[in-house]
């Protein structure tokens, strides 16, 4: 079995296990957490290979080559399967009554641990890699198959980008899981997530080498405006939600 796949499907499987888990822990019906869960993933990867190829458009050439065999093999953009994510996430929520916020919380430190475990698929792909370094930390690629679908510079030490995030996400994992047992009012879990995702993606964004186009005199990558929002997100969340809690608390 392919690594990439292999790690990918197991960082999506435990990420949802623990999410139901989690689900069950905070009052939700663990068929509907399944179920969200389900759709969520689907979702997810629609919504990265859309960002991948709107980042790779000036690559890719042709129509064709969008719908091409090596391009439905190369990585995601995660924070496109963020974005499309939490809009199906919406819907169904509201479709079926779920508390809206609980259920953030609850998937959030899944959707961290996945996270990380799919970043070790990346870098067992090549795809994902890092601009080139002299340090000791720096990894080389030599498979041929990681060059043809990813374009990853073969013989050359690159920062392992794919790992610096896989760390920064297991850590994201162990403290929102703590914070999920102490929470002061619901969605706070997921407002850190959304904070700790976005300046973690954008730093590590420093290092990547595989972007054909940035913004801002080539400083920018699309990863760090996407993040931008989901930032901004986050400290919305963070500023908001404690006033509302003690606003309802007041009212009962």
């Amino acid at each position: 079995m392919p690594t990439y796949g292999l790690l990918v499907a197991t960082g999506v499987l435990l990420g949802l296990w623990i999410s139901v888990r989690n689900s069950e822990k905070q009052g939700i019906n663990p068929e509907h957490a399944w179920n969200l869960g389900i759709y969520v993933v689907l979702a997810g990867i629609i919504g990265s290979k859309v960002l991948y190829i709107i980042n790779e458009w000036h690559t890719l050439g042709h129509i064709s080559e969008i719908f091409s065999f090596s391009t439905l093999q190369a990585g995601g953009v995660f924070s496109g399967g963020l974005l499309a994510g939490l809009a199906v996430a919406v819907w169904y929520i509201r479709k079926h009554n779920i508390p809206a916020l609980a259920a953030c919380d609850a998937f959030s430190p899944g959707l961290a641990l996945g996270h990380a475990i799919g970043r070790l698929g990346c870098f067992a792909a090549g795809c994902c890699f890092g601009k080139e370094t002299h340090h000791f930390w720096g990894v080389t690629f030599k498979d041929q198959l990681a060059s043809s679908i990813s374009g990853t510079p073969l013989g050359i030490s690159l920062q392992p980008t794919q790992l610096f995030e896989a760390a920064v996400e297991l850590a994201n994992f162990f403290v929102l899981t703590w914070m999920l047992k102490r929470k002061k009012f619901d969605g706070q879990v997921f407002a850190v997530y959304l904070m700790g995702y976005a300046l973690s993606r954008s730093f590590v964004e420093l290092f990547r080498g595989d972007y054909p186009v940035r913004y801002f005199s080539d400083r920018v990558t699309p990863a760090q405006l996407v993040s931008v929002g989901i930032l901004l997100a986050g400290l919305l969340l963070w500023w908001k939600l404690p006033r509302r809690s003690l606003a309802e608390q007041k009212r009962g």
